[in-house]
């Protein structure tokens, strides 16, 4: 089938306001690309930006479509597992994720996969299943590692393993030294093993980067 010359235009132009980080006008190019030619892509693309926007619930709808357009789209199951987890549709986001994984092997070298389905097993409570996950991302791109690092952290913090989560958050800022969620995290991790004047120096930080909760516990634990 012929396609109309006009859906490259406006496809096109899409994709290159979205790269740009006009997803607003990405959407609006990809919406009249829908309706010169309801492509399985473009609903993926579209979907990206939606998801970009926090607008959650289209871009599972986009994907959703692009799955029913095609049911091999291993990226827009695994997009639409991640639009999931901003929902805290944690179950839907692991058959989603493991469903992309089925359908390309090649996912298994993607370390933002395992992230992502760490997240969700963390918050079903399947923490052993999450640090599983979290430390495969790890092991993929271990350059690139900070917010696995600090995921595996906390994960080890709720299984009171706070020399380990210490470690990993430590790390985690060394690649990301603007993640004051890992400082505050740190600091109570300190405090449990009664190393407050430590923690008092991560809360301190964290508050800085604008974490209010660790503000709170300068006033009420530090000098």
């Amino acid at each position: 089938m012929e396609v109309d010359p006009d859906y490259n235009v406006y496809y096109s132009r899409g994709e290159a306001k979205r790269i740009l980080g006009d997803n607003t006008g990405a959407i609006k190019d990809y919406t009249k690309a829908i309706e010169l030619d309801p492509a399985a892509t473009t609903y993926y693309d579209r979907g990206l930006s939606k998801h970009n926007l926090g607008d959650y619930t289209g871009a599972i709808a986009d994907f959703t479509q692009a799955i029913e357009l095609n049911p091999q789209a291993a990226g827009a199951f695994y997009q639409r597992g991640a639009a999931k987890i901003g929902l805290e549709d944690y179950k839907g986001a692991i058959a989603d994720c493991t469903k992309a994984i089925e359908i390309n092997p090649n996912y298994s070298t993607d370390p933002n996969f395992y992230n992502s389905r760490g997240i969700a097993k963390e918050n079903l409570g399947d923490d052993k299943g999450a640090i599983a996950d979290y430390t495969k991302s790890i092991e993929l791109d271990p350059e690139n590692a900070g917010p696995p690092l600090s995921n595996r952290g906390q994960t080890k913090y709720d299984l009171e393993d706070y020399t380990g989560a210490i470690s990993d958050l430590t790390k985690s800022i060394e690649i990301i030294p603007n993640n004051g969620w890992a400082y505050y995290i740190r600091g109570l991790s300190k405090q449990k093993i009664e190393d407050l004047n430590s923690a008092c120096t991560d809360w301190k930080k964290a508050a800085e980067l604008g974490e209010t909760i660790a503000a709170e516990l300068v006033t009420n634990n530090c000098n």
